[in-house]
């Protein structure tokens, strides 16, 4: 079962994606000659004015094919009036950014859907504090529960959180303690801590930890749009980050996973129900999107790269060039699925 709910995820977001790169090319005049979802052999294919669209057998990727463009082969130039290389560098630049910016779009339509109903969120309740930090000093004790900070309502965790890391002064804490609301003077200071990526850094704090307790909110229509933008903020942040983190070396490329590893996790998100699994898929769309728009040339990213020196030069990169590049990012591109594969099949056998 987990295997279809993967297969049904990774189509509908290659769906998505293909279809800004469609909607775009359209708009602008470009006309497309294949939309297919998937790879390799035609399980269904139908041709529909000028397009054939298509279901392949492997759903692990999927296409537009553009009059006058191929990635295969990127100087094959078509200049007629309908054509993908008769469009200016910044016609272009919108076709290759519309289809990231769809996954951006599905990820945030999910995150307000979910934001609509009841969300839960990890509750300003304090577990463990750390020894002589400034919670310790002010009296602050396990199993409080923070009301507001300068007269700020707390509602969750990261609120909380949020204040603390941009308070530049005392703070005055209002806190439920065995049901009596007392009143505490903190002020933060720069804590070391391990991040989620494994490394240390320095951070605003008070020395405390959740205690871990759920709280539920229902957002109106507003805070829903607000909720929705900022997961997906975070998530571009996440992303972004954990790549950079990787190329320095500060975390180890064992950590990158495959389709073995979406799999897992899909299948795991499907057991516990419908709100892990659309949490999921929001996710995995942003990765596309944030993925999609790294300069490789085999990716939108180096497409987009290649069009912005033409735009900045007002002339096309020399074809050995773009040849060479395109030939190094296919092999970058495959390297890495064949990375993350490894790493699933070594995660598995151990």
């Amino acid at each position: 079962m987990g295997i279809l709910i993967t297969i049904f995820v990774l189509s509908f977001l290659v769906f998505f994606h293909e279809l800004g790169h469609f909607l775009a090319a359209r708009y602008l005049g470009v006309r497309v000659l294949v939309f297919s979802v998937g790879f390799g052999k035609a399980i269904f294919s139908k041709t529909i004015g000028q397009t054939k669209y298509v279901l392949a057998m492997i759903p692990l990727g999927g296409y537009v094919r553009m009059k006058g463009q191929d990635d295969l082969d990127p100087t094959k130039r078509n200049n007629d009036i309908d054509s993908y290389n008769s469009r200016s560098p910044l016609e272009r630049i919108v076709i290759l950014f519309a289809g990231p910016f769809a996954n951006f779009l599905l990820a945030f339509l999910i995150y307000l859907f979910l934001g609509l109903g009841e969300v839960k969120y990890l509750a300003p309740s304090i577990g463990e504090i750390r020894k002589d930090s400034p919670a310790s000093i002010s009296g602050i004790k396990k199993g409080d529960v923070v009301l507001s900070i300068d007269n700020q309502n707390i509602k969750t965790w990261n609120d909380l959180a949020s204040i603390i890391q941009n308070s530049n002064k005392e703070m005055i804490f209002s806190i439920n303690r065995d049901g009596k609301i007392i009143g505490k003077r903190v002020k933060a200071r720069e804590i070391k801590h391990k991040s989620i990526f494994g490394d240390i850094e320095s951070k605003k704090m008070i020395g405390i930890s959740a205690k871990g307790d759920i709280v539920q909110i229902k957002h109106n229509l507003f805070d829903s749009f607000s909720y929705a933008y900022n997961r997906v903020d975070d998530n571009i942040l996440m992303i972004y980050r954990g790549i950079e983190k990787m190329i320095i070396g500060a975390i180890s490329t064992e950590n990158l996973g495959g389709i073995v590893s979406i799999v897992q996790v899909t299948s795991n998100a499907s057991e516990v129900g419908y709100v892990a699994v659309l949490t999921l898929m929001a996710l995995i769309s942003v990765n596309l999107g944030v993925l999609n728009l790294l300069p490789i040339p085999a990716l939108d990213g180096g497409h987009i790269m290649f069009n912005i020196y033409e735009l900045i030069t007002k002339h096309s990169p020399n074809e050995k060039t773009i040849i060479a590049i395109t030939l190094i990012g296919w092999i970058m591109l495959l390297g890495l699925m064949f990375l993350g594969l490894y790493n699933d099949i070594n995660r598995i056998l151990n």
